[in-house]
This record gives structure tokens, sequence and C-alpha cells, in this order.
């Protein structure tokens, strides 16, 4: 079988050991962190594109992601209930994230334009 259509879960390594898990699961968590920095990234920029903050949370993308990775979870050979479950979470701190970002965003420019506007009365 090629890598290519290897099941995630064919790719998890028989331990007799709670110290090679942990080894396991330390390296993956390696892997993930990134990934899950770059993807906040991703939501400061959604936060600076969006044009109210009424527009962070999105049921139906929510809800779009949620059947993807379901389906995706259940090809890799996985719990769909459980990567639901930690992609709703990574989800809502995710938006909890956006929202401070929105405010940090508008806030400073809104000091930028009472800075301004200060300048200008001068």
């Amino acid at each position: 079988m090629s890598t290519l259509t290897t099941k995630a879960i064919d790719r998890v390594q028989h331990c007799t050991t709670m110290a090679e898990v942990r080894a396991r699961i330390d390296a993956l968590d390696d892997v993930l962190v990134p990934l899950l920095v770059e993807r906040s990234g991703y939501m400061t920029q959604a936060a600076r594109i969006k044009q109210s903050d009424a527009q962070v949370r999105d049921e139906a993308r929510i809800e779009a992601i949620v059947r993807r990775v379901r389906a995706a979870a259940q090809a890799d050979g996985g719990h769909s209930d459980l990567i639901e479950a930690i992609y709703r979470g990574i989800m809502e701190a995710s938006i909890a994230h956006e929202h401070r970002e929105f405010a940090r965003l508008r806030a400073g420019h809104a000091s930028d334009a009472a800075a301004h506007a200060a300048g200008s009365a001068a």
C-alpha cells in the first residue's frame, strides 16, 4: 500500500509502554501546533477582512467544516464523533480569537483616527 492511499489509522505504531505512547503523541503535537498557529493567522486575516463583528460567527461555514472533517476522519479510519468534537473546540476557540482580533484591529484604527483628528484640530 502506498503512503498516498494509507489511512492515517494504519500509521499508528504499536506501543508497549506509556513512554512510547507519549513520545508518539509529542511528535504529532510538534506537527500539529505549527499548523494550528498558521490556522490562527488566517483567523486574524478574516478579522481584518470582515466588515462587522456579526460576521465572525458563520454557522453555515461551521457546519460545512464539520461535514468535511467528519468525512475525512471516516476516510482515514478515525472516529468521526471524536474529530467533530475536536474541531468544534478548535472552531469555538478560533471564533473567540477572531472576535478579539476584530476588536483589536478596529481599536487601532479608532485610536489612529482620534489621533489624526486631534492633530488636525491643533
